[in-house]
Formats: C-alpha cells, structure tokens, sequence
C-alpha cells in the first residue's frame, strides 16, 4: 500500500531527474570543448598539468569547488529575483549553470583517475553510471523522447533542404 501511495512522487522525482541528466548530457561535451579552447592558453596547460598530479583526496576537493564558487552567483540570483529582477536572476543562474558544468566537465577530465583511486568514489561512480544509464533507456523508451526526437529529424531535413536550394 505504502508503495502505491510513493508511486507517483518516485515518478515525479524520476523525471526531474532524468531533466537535469539530459541537460548535462546535452552541456557536457559541448561544454566541455568550450573549456578545452580556453585551456589552450599556456597559464591554463600549466594549472592542468598540476591537476592531474594531485592526490586522490585533493582531487575531490577540486571536484566540489565549482559547486562551492557558484553558490555566491546563486544566491545573488535569487537577490535579484526577490527585488523584481526576475530576467536578470534567470538570465545569471542559467549562465552560473552553464559555466559550473562547463568547468567541471573540465575538471572531472582531468582528475577523474585520480577520484578513481579513491575506493568509496569509484564505487559511487560505478553505481550513479549504472542508475544514468538506465534512466536514459527509460528516457529514450519514452513517447515524449520518440515524438521529441522524429520532430528534431523532420527540423533538421528541412533546414537542410531549405539550405541547398539556390537563392534566386
């Protein structure tokens, strides 16, 4: 009984969930190339190269620092918002957002075999791969994401179609 009561808060979890996943999965990458650019700057291959030779531990310190660096902006944001600034609140949590996940794109890349030395960490990073996993084919699976998917085929033929036509 208790489970059919809890059903539908686990699916509404389930989903924001899988919203924030698919917004890191769609930002990792890109992001993370963004960030690979700038790292092309000799100050930022040097700080490279001493992350990849930190310990284990520190490592992970270096992993929650983003978080922690955001936190201000975050809160700033909702300043804005609750002084009627709603545009620039919004406007500063998405680009807080965006650079959090571009930055630790980044830095997971560079640390990740070190936080994998860490017994407890690779263990939870087994885990949380196999619960993103399964939340992706249980994503994929879904009607919203087929619709979703066919109508971003059919955008992507048209664009391209109206592309190779010649303009007069």
């Amino acid at each position: 009984m208790l489970k059919t009561l809890f059903a539908p808060l686990r699916w509404l979890i389930k989903v924001v969930l899988a919203l924030l996943i698919l917004f890191e999965e769609w930002g990792w990458e890109p992001l993370r190339r963004v960030f690979a650019l700038i790292a092309k700057l000799p100050v930022i291959r040097q700080f490279e190269a001493l992350l990849k030779r930190l310990p284990p531990r520190w490592a992970f310190v270096v992993l929650i620092l983003p978080s922690l660096l955001i936190l201000p902006i975050k809160l700033l944001a909702v300043w804005l918002v609750a002084q009627g600034r709603y545009g620039l609140g919004v406007v500063l949590v998405i680009g807080a957002k965006l650079v959090g996940t571009a930055l630790l794109a980044w830095l997971f890349q560079l640390i990740q075999p070190a936080l994998m030395q860490l017994p407890w960490f690779a263990r939870f990073y087994a885990r949380w791969t196999r619960w993103k996993a399964d939340l992706l084919v249980w994503i994929r699976s879904s009607g919203v994401w087929r619709t979703a998917r066919a109508i971003k085929l059919r955008v992507k033929r048209l664009f391209r179609r109206g592309r190779q036509t010649p303009q007069a």
